[in-house]
């Protein structure tokens, strides 16, 4: 585990970001250590979390974690506030892909989903919340998908999980309302990363290209303007798609 340098100095911002070892996750973690920030990385594998924050230019922590597991996400947030005594940022990015028809689906893969896209997400909100509410001030961003917004006949399970997480963000926005804590959702189209298999920057390179497809780094780039609003604005949900995207 790292420590903030001194030239962060103890005011420097701390934003815990799950699911951070690939894809949206990472790409955010990026964009927030260029900023300034010191990100606190969190996913299942810590050889991955290893080098994703090697690769970051700026000082990080790294936690090991599952969040679908029970007390997970209390634990990691929890040791972001034992480790730097505040937590600014949470990104709960953290999720898994299942799709097909649903009767086909295997009964473990709609739990294990669930648990991480929902349940993961839920209490890793949870455990962060009182602590920013008794600043009074903070933001959870939440990575949906446009998937919550309307039902993907070929994902219905995970279309489901999104669903649940736009109906979670949108009623504790309103309580959180007068504490100065932020909650926001972000809701991209399909993104070629390896949750889709994609794994070969030309296959990336050619949907970006066709317009079929974004990178990570275009969702993490929409993930940065919401945060850096004004604090009396807040962007509820933000859904972004690849401009040749037939949904």
């Amino acid at each position: 585990m790292t420590t903030p340098t001194a030239e962060e100095g103890p005011g420097a911002p701390v934003a815990l970001v799950t699911g951070a070892s690939s894809g949206i996750g990472l790409a955010i973690a990026r964009s927030l250590s260029r900023a300034g920030t010191h990100v606190v990385l969190t996913a299942r594998s810590a050889d991955r979390l290893a080098a994703a924050a090697a690769g970051l230019p700026g000082p990080s922590t790294v936690l090991p974690a599952d969040v679908s597991q029970p007390g997970a996400g209390g634990r990691v947030v929890e040791a972001t506030l034992a480790g730097h005594g505040r937590l600014d940022v949470l990104v709960a990015n953290a999720g898994i892909y299942v799709q097909g028809d649903v009767w086909e689906n295997e009964a473990g893969q709609i739990d294990q989903l669930i648990s991480t896209n929902v349940t993961g997400v839920l209490t890793t909100v949870h455990a962060a919340l009182p602590r920013m509410i008794a600043r009074g001030s903070g933001d959870v961003v939440v990575t949906s998908s446009v998937s919550g917004h309307q039902a993907i006949p070929w994902e219905p399970v995970y279309s489901a999980s999104k669903h649940a997480l736009q109906a979670f963000v949108h009623g504790v926005r309103q309580q959180l309302v007068g504490t100065g804590v932020r909650i926001m959702s972000v809701a991209p189209g399909v993104v070629l990363n390896d949750l889709w298999a994609v794994t070969d920057e030309g296959q990336v390179a050619d949907g970006v290209t066709t317009g079929t497809g974004m990178r990570s780094e275009d969702v993490a780039d929409a993930v940065d303007f919401m945060l850096s609003r004004p604090r009396h604005v807040t962007v509820r949900d933000l859904v972004l798609l690849p401009t040749n995207q037939p949904i």
